[in-house]
């Protein structure tokens, strides 16, 4: 729990305590908070069970009871300032508060998705990572999912897989959205594909998000090819806390998440989430299709924590999701071009369970256990066809971790298994069973150095034996650090990519047996930090060999390219915060190409040029305001019988939110230019794809303007 959030915690608890009982006459209070003797607003001030806000002018008028009476004031950034006043009723009196600004120190993140628990600033491998603070403003502008927290990190994009449904993945530094390994706490909970997952997790109980980028098969396997995004949860505090959340959206969506928090006896601790979220069909362009689908969806999940603070820890979760999904035509509609009405609908229903545990032995050596079990069951009806299929997964891990003079030495054995069963086209069926064993070297070599080397053996099932190995290297003087890294892994081909997610199995055909494959990514980097400004430019390079394509223009067919697909660019990072301001800039540059029977051409749906502009101001009494601006370059487009190459775009978006007491009040307007790719084109196909999709595929936004609003209740 970071300072900020103790002492909201603390702030709220006192509030919601009882009045004590009058004790005789009243008396006024005119509380004025100062620093270094200018007024300070927004100032919290606690005072007999009420919580008092100093306006403008550094002040607070408050009523109580005579007799003696403790204030405590805090504010974000200053030193919190408890004093005790004795008070004569019908004397008003004037109490200065001096608050003390605390000194700005980078707080230490510890990232997890390493395994060596080192620091952020300290890993010689890159992590990004999103903070709560950032989260926390995502998620008044998506409530229902963490499509926008992460769309707008830099060199992450966000795709919409099934304009029909809404599906997406995301695609890292240009690698297609399969090869993202999605975590949750370390544990693989959403399984292997996650491009429709990502629009069913909700954001609410969120701590902070970490990404690794490229290759990260040493780490974690074929999964992680593309690179990882660990989702890592709120622990329970000292205190019990919680929100209530309830958001309305001009385009038909409603979301409601509770998140509650609290401590239990002898160490324990537990965290519930509940969420339920909808939205009504939209047909924006008035040609009955549904430009959104209707969806209804619940997700429950509770998580148990335990900590002895002397090393052992436990953690276990258990979550379940149901959702229906529904698009095509409108109600009542038809399809000129079939002659009917189209519908697309998907039923999903995931249950899931882990636990990790972790413990500190006398002679220093911490070893960890953890594993999962994720089911889910999916109905996929595509107009005429219905497509049924189970997907079980499994995972379990265990690890060895030893520091050893300036070393940091981590080894282990994992083992998963993928077992995909369709129940109406059974030839696509699958069991991949993949155990490894990994092993990896953090090496401290000097103040301004640090090394990192990392390799894993997978012995697959249907595939053989694959090494991955990795490289990283850490260098640092005064305000400049720059990393280096270097890794190569492995994917399984399965049939279920992003476009046959979208389209269905019934109509595909394989091409020979494919081959697996294989990946090797390199980055270098440069950081620079002065105060409050920070900036980063990064290199990177990545190469797939035996690229497995979906072919989509005269048949429906899976197959290996015979070329590799590679992706080169960079991304350039500028941060600047300050107490009140923050402002972050990036932009990513991405060149991927793959060989096709048109020749050397760019990969589909990736622009070359990304820029992206968030402004954020806060103001005493509560306030802030967010301001946001996205830039998206051309896509190369395929089986779009209406243009090769999209258009450029650009979204404009503001977010305004004022806390009042433990109320917070927030409004959006996404895409406030309105800006929809039926402006330009039509959705629907004249003519049904060979896949048998009715659309083309989506490149810029469906939903237009969109405005949502609600509240924030927090106790």
């Amino acid at each position: 729990m970071t300072f900020r959030e103790a002492w909201m915690v603390l702030l709220a608890l006192l509030s919601a305590l009882p009045l004590p009982p009058l004790q005789g006459g009243q008396s006024t209070i005119l509380c004025r908070a100062i620093s270094k003797g200018v007024a300070v607003a927004g100032v919290e001030i606690v005072a007999a069970g009420k919580t008092y806000v100093t306006d403008q002018r550094g002040e607070a008028r408050i009523e109580v009871s005579e007799g003696p009476l403790e204030l405590t004031a805090a504010k974000d950034g200053f030193a919190p300032v408890t004093t005790t006043v004795t008070l004569a009723a019908g004397q008003p009196q004037v109490i200065t508060i001096e608050l003390d600004k605390i000194p700005t120190v980078q707080e230490t993140v510890i990232v997890s998705s390493t395994r060596t628990d080192r620091g952020l600033e300290d890993q010689p491998m890159r992590v990004e990572v999103l903070d709560a603070e950032e989260i926390d403003e995502k998620l008044m502008m998506t409530p229902g999912d963490v499509v926008m927290m992460l769309n707008e990190m830099g060199g992450m994009r966000v795709q919409a897989t099934s304009p029909s449904l809404g599906a997406a993945s995301v695609r890292i530094q240009g690698m297609r959205g399969r090869y993202t390994r999605f975590l949750s706490d370390g544990l693989p909970l959403f399984g292997e594909q996650v491009s429709l997952g990502l629009m069913q997790i909700p954001p609410v109980d969120l701590g902070r998000v970490e990404v690794i980028k490229g290759v990260a098969s040493s780490l974690y396997g074929a999964g992680a090819m593309g690179g990882v995004v660990n989702l890592v949860s709120r622990r329970p505090g000292a205190q019990r806390e919680g929100q209530l959340l309830l958001n309305r959206s001009s385009r038909g969506a409603t979301d409601a998440a509770f998140w509650d928090s609290r401590p239990l006896a002898g160490n324990w601790g537990m965290t519930l989430l509940a969420s339920a979220n909808g939205q009504s069909r939209s047909d924006l362009d008035q040609d009955g299709w549904a430009d959104l689908p209707k969806y209804g969806r619940a997700v429950v999940r509770p998580r148990l924590f335990w900590d002895n603070r002397a090393g052992r820890s436990f953690f276990a979760t258990v979550g379940g999701t149901w959702e229906d999904r529904t698009g095509g035509t409108m109600p009542g509609a038809i399809l000129p071009a079939a002659d009917g009405p189209y519908t697309e609908a998907l039923t999903t229903r995931r249950t899931d369970v882990g636990a990790a545990f972790q413990a500190l032995l006398p002679d220093g050596v911490m070893w960890s256990a953890r594993g999962s079990w994720t089911s889910q069951h999916q109905d996929h009806e595509f107009g005429e066809v219905t497509e049924r299929d189970d997907h079980r997964m499994g995972f379990a891990e265990v690890t060895v971790r030893r520091a050893l003079a300036r070393h940091t030495v981590v080894g282990g054995a994992a083992i998963e298994r993928d077992d995909y069963q369709p129940v109406d086209v059974t030839r696509f069926a699958y069991v991949y069973t993949v155990p490894g064993v990994f092993v990896q070297d953090d090496f401290d070599a000097a103040s301004w150095l640090a090394l990192s080397a990392s390799a894993r053996l997978d012995q697959h099932n249907e595939f053989g034996t694959f090494v991955s190995p990795r490289l990283s290297g850490l260098v640092r003087h005064g305000a400049w650090s720059s990393r280096l890294s270097y890794g190569t892994g492995f994917f399984a081909p399965t049939p279920l990519t992003e476009e046959t997610e979208s389209a269905g199995l019934s109509r595909l055909t394989v091409d020979g047996p494919l081959k697996p494959e294989r990946g090797s990514s390199a980055s270098f980097d440069v950081t620079h930090v002065r105060g409050a400004f920070s900036a980063t430019a990064t290199l990177f390079h990545s190469a797939i060999t035996d690229p497995v394509e979906v072919e989509r223009s005269t048949r429906y067919a899976l197959r290996n390219l015979q070329a590799p697909t590679t992706n080169a660019g960079v991304e350039a990072l500028a941060i600047w915060k300050t107490d009140d301001f923050s402002f972050v800039a990036n932009y990513t540059y991405v060149r991927s190409r793959e060989t096709t029977d048109e020749g050397r051409v760019d990969v589909p749906l990736t622009p070359r040029h990304s820029v992206g502009l968030d402004g954020a101001w806060e103001w005493g009494s509560g306030g802030r305001l967010g301001v946001e601006w996205f830039y998206t370059g051309m896509q190369r487009l395929e089986a779009n019988p209406y243009r090769g190459e999209s258009r450029p775009y650009s979204v404009f978006g503001v977010l305004a939110t004022r806390r009042v007491g433990r109320v917070s009040f927030f409004v959006n307007g996404e895409n406030l230019t309105d800006v929809r790719q039926t402006q330009w084109e039509p959705l629907v196909r004249p003519t049904r794809g060979v896949d048998g999709r009715w659309t083309v595929d989506a490149w810029a936004p469906l939903d237009g303007r969109n405005i949502n609003g609600g509240i924030r209740v927090f106790f």
